[in-house]
C-alpha cells in the first residue's frame, strides 16, 4: 500500500513538472511573439503559438535532461552559464522545425531573448506548481 502511494506521488510530481513546461513553453513563445514583434514572428493563429509552445515544452521536459548531463563538464567550467547555450539549442531547434510562414526567429538577438522569456516563464511556473 506504502509502496503504491509513494509511486502515484511521484508520478504526480512529474506530472506537474510536465504541465509547468508545457505552459512556460505556450506562455513564452506568446509573450516572446508579443513583445519582440519584427524578430519573432507567426501566422498570427493562436494555434501556432499554442503548438510551437507545446513543442518547446516538451523538448524542454525530454530532451534538455539528457543535453544537460551530456554537456555536464562545460556546465561546471562556466558555473552553470551552459544551460542558456542548450535552451537556445532547443528553441532553435523549434525554429528549425517550423516552417518560415508559420514560425521564425530571425537573428541571435531575437533568439537569445525568447530563450531568456522562456527561461524566465519556467522558473516562475516551476515555483508554481511546486
Amino acid at each position: 500500500m506504502l509502496l503504491t502511494l509513494n509511486a502515484n506521488l511521484v508520478i504526480l510530481l512529474y506530472m506537474n513538472s510536465l504541465i509547468a513546461k508545457l505552459l512556460s513553453g505556450i506562455i513564452g513563445i506568446g509573450i516572446a511573439a508579443y513583445f519582440l514583434k519584427p524578430g519573432v514572428t507567426y501566422d498570427g493563429s493562436f494555434k501556432t503559438i499554442l503548438l510551437v509552445g507545446l513543442v518547446v515544452g516538451l523538448l524542454i521536459f525530454f530532451v534538455r535532461p539528457i543535453l544537460s548531463l551530456i554537456t555536464l563538464p562545460l556546465r561546471i567550467i562556466t558555473l552553470n552559464l551552459f544551460s542558456i547555450v542548450i535552451m537556445m539549442f532547443i528553441v532553435w531547434l523549434v525554429d528549425c522545425l517550423f516552417p518560415a510562414d508559420m514560425f521564425e526567429i530571425f537573428g541571435i538577438n531575437n533568439l537569445f531573448f525568447t530563450t531568456l522569456i522562456i527561461w524566465g516563464t519556467e522558473k516562475v511556473s516551476s515555483m508554481a506548481f511546486k
